[in-house]
């Protein structure tokens, strides 16, 4: 009588797995962001250099909000969406044809729309409402650009995904200060010129980005008034760090603004170009990742995020840099341009490389793959 074989059961770590894909969007939109200011580096695809923005922004932040997203949902169908943002992510920096990258994306974005249509009927309030709304702005921007709209003008839609996702964590993070209605409204409104300044931008392009430059100051502003980081900056160690980074970010939200509406007719190529997207990429959602990595990595990975002194070190990388990338870009100096955008990168690889050790210091944050055997 033959023995029964054993039944292998594999528990593969889904979150760090999707993190990986993340990071890795994220590094090889980093390395191709190089070659696109000026740097001499070996490209094992063009793509990496033309399609630095959607790596960045899709495969990247777009799989990463999704995926803290599916971790707050805890539903199985909800990592979806992460899935396919980063797997058309990696399409994209592998060379694949582009409609297979830019349409895993799509479907990502739409499936981040539907994890925010079953959170709002389950809890209806405004910071998910403004989370939700930023999801579909992502969904549309993508749609626009598989459609082959041109990269600069779908550019705006995915800002508006990052700044209402951010802007409703805030909101959402803020209860405790029990705002007046009045205080919710202002936001409000100042949320809808932004989305009015896009839906312009599809008919008369320059006034639609100086409506959101408007929109941007306004915001800046909100937060810089009414935002629990005004308050927590008094306080010490982790807390009074995440402070820091959300005060500056929102600082650099307002002078995007001020360059929006200043510099629209730039907002297609050039070293204006460069400014206009970078002070709110870099300087505000760089910043705001660096503040809400140490909210954001236990409620995914179940583990604490030690704080160090150190992370004041590429806090402050990251905006001295830009600084720097910014005046290049005023004053048409290429060199000065290539220096602060490498260390921007510098800076954002020695947070991410500070963060890690934190959090893996005292164990991996993949566990080995389980086998378990059952006899039938």
């Amino acid at each position: 009588m033959s023995m029964p074989l054993p039944k292998l059961r594999i528990r593969l770590p889904l979150k760090p797995a999707l993190m990986a894909i993340s990071a890795a969007c994220l590094l090889l939109g980093l390395w191709g962001g190089l070659a696109r200011m000026g740097w001499l580096l070996p490209m094992p695809h063009s793509n990496l250099v033309s399609q630095h923005g959607a790596l960045m922004l899709a495969g990247f932040l777009g799989a990463l909000i999704s995926l803290e997203r599916a971790v707050a949902l805890d539903k199985r169908w909800a990592y979806i969406a992460p899935a396919l943002a980063g797997l058309g992510g990696l399409a994209i920096s592998l060379g694949l044809p582009d409609v297979v990258g830019r349409s895993l994306i799509v479907a990502g974005s739409i499936g981040l729309v539907v994890i925010f249509v079953y959170i709002v009927k389950h809890r209806p309030d405004a910071a998910h409402g403004m989370m939700g709304a930023g999801a579909l702005l992502w969904a549309i921007g993508n749609v626009l650009w598989w459609l082959g709209t041109p990269v600069f003008q779908a550019v705006p839609w995915w800002i508006g995904f990052l700044l209402l996702t951010i802007t409703g964590e805030r909101l959402e993070l803020g209860r405790v200060l029990r705002l007046p209605r009045e205080i919710h409204l202002l936001l409000l409104g100042l949320v809808a010129v932004f989305v009015m300044g896009l839906l312009i931008s599809l008919l008369q392009f320059q006034l639609g980005i100086q409506v959101c430059g408007a929109a941007l100051i306004g915001l800046s502003l909100w937060l810089l008034r009414f935002d629990i980081a005004r308050r927590t900056i008094r306080k010490t160690g982790l807390t009074r760090f995440i402070a820091a980074c959300l005060l500056l970010g929102q600082i650099w939200l307002g002078v995007a603004g001020a360059l929006w509406l200043w510099m629209a007719g730039q907002f297609n190529a050039g070293f204006g170009y460069d400014a206009l997207l970078h002070t709110v990429l870099v300087g505000f959602v760089f910043s705001m990742i660096f503040g809400h990595a140490p909210v954001i990595v236990p409620g995914v990975l179940r583990r604490p995020f030690p704080y160090s002194p150190v992370l004041y070190v590429p806090l402050a990388a990251l905006h001295l840099a830009l600084v720097v990338r910014v005046l290049g870009d005023a004053a048409h100096h290429a060199g000065l341009r290539m220096w602060g955008g490498l260390f921007n990168e510098v800076a954002v690889i020695g947070f991410l490389m500070l963060a890690a050790w934190s959090v893996l210091r005292d164990r991996p944050i993949v566990q080995p793959i389980i086998l378990s055997t059952r006899a039938t």
